[in-house]
C-alpha cells in the first residue's frame, strides 16, 4: 500500500511539472474579505410588548331588581344582543297585584280627596256668612290637604308598583355578548342572584402595566387633566397581537395612564381600547399590547454581526491593519429579527464585520485590496 501511494504521488508530481514547464498557469488562491460596516447612530422605532388582558368597555352585571322565580331566559351564553333586548322574565304575578292593590288604594284617596275638597269649600263659603267658626273652617282645611297628601301617596305607591312589574322583564341595558348563564328556569332569584355578564364589546380595554421607564417621568409625577390628554394623544397608535401570534387587523389607542408608580411593581396602569366592529374580541381573553416605542441616537448594528458565547455578547472590530479583534457588547433587541441597539462596548466610527463573524478568530486578517485587472 505505501509503494502504491509513492507511485502515485510521483506520477501527480511529474503532471504538475509537465504542465509548468508547458507555460500553464495553475489557479491562485484569492483571499476575500469579509463584509463590514461603520457604526452610526440613527433613530429607531423599536416595538415594546406588554401582556393584557381583554375587558369590554361596558362590561355588566346583570342581577334581578327583584325577587320571584325565573320565568323564562330568553337569549343563550354567546349570544349578541342589541341594547333593550328582553334577557330573562320573572314571575309578575305578584307584582301584578301588588299594582292593582295600589291603584284601588289610589282611587279611594281621591275619592277622600274629593270630599274634603267639598267639604272645606263649604265651610269656607258657610265661614264667609258668620254660620260656622274659624275652628271648623281650619279642621275641614286640615282634612283637604291631608286627603291631597294621601292621594300623593298614593300615586307615589302606583308608580313604585309599575317600576317593579318592569323589574321583572329584564333586558339589555347596552349592546353586547351575553357572558356564562348559571341560572335556570325555574330558580328562585333575588337581588344577590347573578344572572349573567353582558359584555358590551363594540370597544374593547386591552388591560396592561407600563414600565415607568417608559413614560415620561412627568406622568408618574401627576399630570393635570389636561396635560394628561395631549400626552395621550401624542402617543402613537398601539396594536394587539392574539395568543396564536396573529396580528389584530384594527389599530388602538392607549386611553388611560394611572398617575402613580404602584411601589411593589414600579410599574402604571394602562389601557387600550380597540374597535371590535366584528366581535371578534372577547372580554377575558389574554393578548400582547405591542406599542412602537422610538429611540433616537442610537448605534443599530445587524444581528448576524453577533456572536453569542454563552452569557456574553461580542463583536469583531476592525483595526487598521486589517486584522479583527473581538469586543464585547451590551445590545438591546429592536424586535424586527434583523437588528439591534448596541448600548456598551462599540463607538461610532468603529468598523465591525457583519457577515461571517462566526468564523473569525482573534487577530485574523479581514480585509484584503482587490486585485488590479491586468490591462491588455
Amino acid at each position: 500500500m505505501k509503494k502504491e501511494t509513492i507511485k502515485w504521488v510521483m506520477i501527480l508530481g511529474t503532471v504538475v511539472g509537465g504542465l509548468t514547464a508547458c507555460g500553464i498557469d495553475m489557479p491562485k488562491e484569492i483571499m476575500t474579505s469579509y463584509e463590514t460596516m461603520t457604526v452610526e447612530k440613527k433613530d429607531v422605532t423599536v416595538p415594546v410588548k406588554f401582556s393584557a388582558k381583554l375587558k369590554g368597555q361596558t362590561d355588566v352585571t346583570i342581577s334581578p331588581q327583584v325577587s320571584g322565580q325565573l320565568m323564562q331566559i330568553c337569549v343563550t351564553e354567546g349570544q349578541h344582543v342589541h341594547k333593550g333586548q328582553t334577557l330573562f322574565v320573572i314571575d309578575s304575578r305578584n307584582a301584578m297585584l301588588e299594582l292593582e292593590a295600589a291603584q284601588a288604594n289610589l282611587q279611594a284617596a281621591m275619592a277622600s280627596e274629593n270630599s274634603a275638597k267639598l267639604e272645606y269649600e263649604s265651610n269656607k263659603n258657610l265661614f264667609e256668612k258668620k254660620i260656622v267658626s274659624r275652628y271648623m273652617l281650619d279642621n275641614s282645611e286640615n282634612a283637604y290637604k291631608q286627603a291631597q297628601a294621601s292621594v300623593a301617596q298614593a300615586k307615589t305607591q302606583v308608580n313604585r308598583a309599575q317600576v317593579n312589574l318592569g323589574f321583572c322583564t329584564i333586558t339589555a341595558p347596552v349592546m353586547g355578548v351575553i357572558g356564562e348563564i348559571p341560572v335556570r328556569t325555574g330558580d328562585q332569584v333575588s337581588p344577590a342572584t347573578h344572572l349573567t355578564i353582558l359584555s358590551g364589546n363594540t370597544t374593547m380595554d386591552a388591560e396592561f402595566s407600563v414600565t415607568e421607564a417608559l413614560i415620561e417621568a412627568s406622568v408618574s409625577a401627576g399630570l393635570t387633566k389636561d396635560d394628561m390628554k395631549k400626552h395621550l394623544a401624542a402617543l402613537p397608535d398601539v396594536t394587539l397581537l392574539m395568543k396564536n401570534g396573529t396580528e389584530y387587523p384594527h389599530k388602538g389607542r392607549i386611553t388611560s395612564l394611572t398617575g402613580v408608580v404602584d411601589a411593589a411593581t414600579g410599574s402604571l396602569g394602562a389601557k387600550a381600547s380597540f374597535p371590535n366592529p366584528d366581535g371578534h374580541l372577547f372580554s377575558g381573553i389574554q393578548g400582547t399590547v405591542v406599542l412602537p416605542f422610538a429611540e433616537k441616537d442610537v448605534m443599530v448594528i445587524p444581528q448576524t454581526a453577533v456572536v453569542k458565547l454563552q452569557d456574553k455578547q461580542q463583536v469583531y472590530k476592525v483595526k487598521a491593519d486589517s486584522t479583527a479583534t473581538a469586543v464585547t457588547v451590551t445590545t438591546t433587541d429592536i424586535g424586527n429579527g434583523e437588528d439591534v441597539i448596541v448600548t456598551n462596548g462599540l463607538k461610532v466610527g468603529d468598523k465591525i464585520v457583519t457577515i461571517g463573524a462566526n468564523n473569525v478568530q482573534e487577530g485574523q486578517k479581514v480585509l484584503f485590496p482587490e486585485e488590479k485587472k491586468s490591462e491588455k
